[in-house]
């Protein structure tokens, strides 16, 4: 018997490998699937079925590119619907990879056809559960992304909560419980760092788990909820109806773009240009207009995140050889329309003799001479409000860059804006959003709240209401 998790950081996704006596089953695979049919062909396996927990939301799955190539079943759990063949399992429904026996445990609440996949070994004996966005360590699913008819949030909460009583709590506590995501996806509230762990220790430690009745659970689960990002229900109307295969997506990518081509291409299309390099580096000289979502960050959240439309043609600068990776995290998101790439970078940019732009980036040291000198300066905060919350300069506004498009038109153009986050990553999204949208002095703070919190300036650290922007 052999489980593999295979975790996706950046998404905070975990896949999972299975395979017994030469049959294996995937369970919620990433949009590229080469991995997992690679890891088959090593052990000799064949790929048997691919097991989907719900209507991912946050990520592309690979199901439909990867039943084409294994020729392996879909199975979803009840009440789903495909528009492509699918198994739709009936709840208890068993399966077999090889020695091990998989069962199908429906548990609604996140969406409607949630479901939990029970794995048993040779002798029965249950081992562990693949528990989606149901159960997470330290969390469960929010239910507030699948609310149908007259059903609430409130009412997917209790949905959700019979589920874990009745088909998850059961167990024993030596199961494993492996769940779709860790610490940092907006799928739950207060996910685990680990990404797995035994249900008896969760019953202990696990906020949720530990609610004494039906009612606290929906309290708790439904408290503090912030809306989700706007790509998901667009991921999970794909993971649903389909999509474009990956290997084409890859192919109308992967174009090498000469600079005059490269402008040419922006003109004629309409394409975004997205910098994927490093915040500081980007900094110092980018395509003008071009946005900086930085590849070594939560880059495919952020695009999902802040890029309105799944369509919007993209041209991408990379640091060199980061392409394929760049349009890789895009499809697993469903940004399926990268157009291209700028050959030899930003370097290739300036030989041609292209302008560049630049973002003022300074030190948290000369950020506070600055604000010890001007009383009226203008200091945004781009942290989630939680983070605003829990301390921050007394000076600042809060505004979120995950709802940059809803308040970028209290912006005064002519104004000058210092933006910080909590370490530099963010702010820099910000500031290449705001120039591109024809805001000219924006100062971004190296190193974020982080290295602000090392000057003199003050800083409150309990929540007050957030000040007003100013014109």
């Amino acid at each position: 018997m052999k489980i593999e998790q295979i975790y996706t950081g950046c998404l905070a996704e975990a896949a999972y490998y299975i395979e017994s006596n030469g049959e294996a089953a995937i369970i919620d695979p990433l949009r590229e699937v080469e991995p997992y049919l690679k890891k088959a062909a090593k052990d000799n396996a064949v790929i048997k079925y691919i097991f989907e927990t719900h209507f991912h939301a946050d990520f592309v799955s690979g199901h439909v590119d990867l039943a084409g190539k294994s020729g392996a079943a879909i199975v979803y759990g009840p009440t789903a619907k495909t528009s492509f063949e699918s198994h739709i399992a009936s709840d208890g429904e068993q399966f077999k990879v090889g020695e091990l026996t998989i069962t199908v445990l429906h548990t609604p609440g996140h969406t409607p056809e949630s479901t939990t996949y029970l794995l048993t070994d040779k002798n029965g004996k249950p081992y562990c559960i693949f528990t989606g966005d149901t159960l997470f360590i330290g969390d469960v699913g929010r239910p507030d992304l699948a609310q149908q008819g007259d059903l609430t949030m409130e009412d997917m909460a209790g949905t959700l909560y019979d589920s874990l009583q009745q088909k998850i709590l059961s167990l024993p506590d030596d199961v494993l419980v492996y769940p779709a995501h860790g610490a940092g996806s907006a799928c739950g509230k207060n996910m685990s760092k680990e990404t797995f762990d035994t249900l008896g220790h969760q019953r202990e430690v696990n906020y949720a788990l530990k609610a004494t009745s039906r009612a606290q659970f929906i309290k708790e689960v439904t408290d503090g909820i912030l809306p989700p990002p706007q790509y998901f229900a667009k991921n999970a109307a794909m993971n649903k109806n389909g999509y474009e295969s990956f290997d084409e997506v890859y192919e109308k990518g992967l174009k090498p773009l000469a600079p005059v081509e490269f402008e040419a291409m922006a003109n004629l299309t309409g394409a975004l240009v997205l910098d994927t390099r490093d915040p500081q580096v980007f900094a110092k000289g980018f395509v003008p207009s071009s946005v900086n979502i930085g590849l070594n960050g939560q880059f495919a959240p952020w695009v999902g995140a802040l890029v309105t439309d799944l369509k919007q043609p993209l041209l991408l600068v990379c640091d060199e050889g980061k392409e394929e990776e760049a349009i890789t995290r895009l499809a697993r998101v469903g940004y399926d329309n990268t157009i291209g790439y700028l050959k030899g970078g930003i370097a290739a940019w300036q030989q041609a003799g292209k302008d560049i732009d630049m973002v003022k980036s300074i030190s948290a040291a000369e950020f506070e001479s600055i604000a010890q000198e001007d009383q009226n300066i203008q200091v945004l905060d781009v942290r989630k409000p939680g983070e605003y919350e829990s301390e921050h300069l007394e000076m600042t506004m809060t505004r979120p860059l995950d709802y940059i498009n809803d308040w970028t038109s209290e912006i005064d153009h002519n104004g000058t804006y210092y933006i910080h986050c909590a370490g530099g990553y963010r702010s820099m999204i910000a500031a290449s959003i705001l120039k591109a949208r024809g805001v000219e002095q924006v100062v971004d703070i190296a190193g974020g709240y982080g290295a602000i919190k090392n000057t003199g300036l003050k800083r409150t650290d309990f929540a007050c209401p957030s000040k007003a922007m100013k014109a």
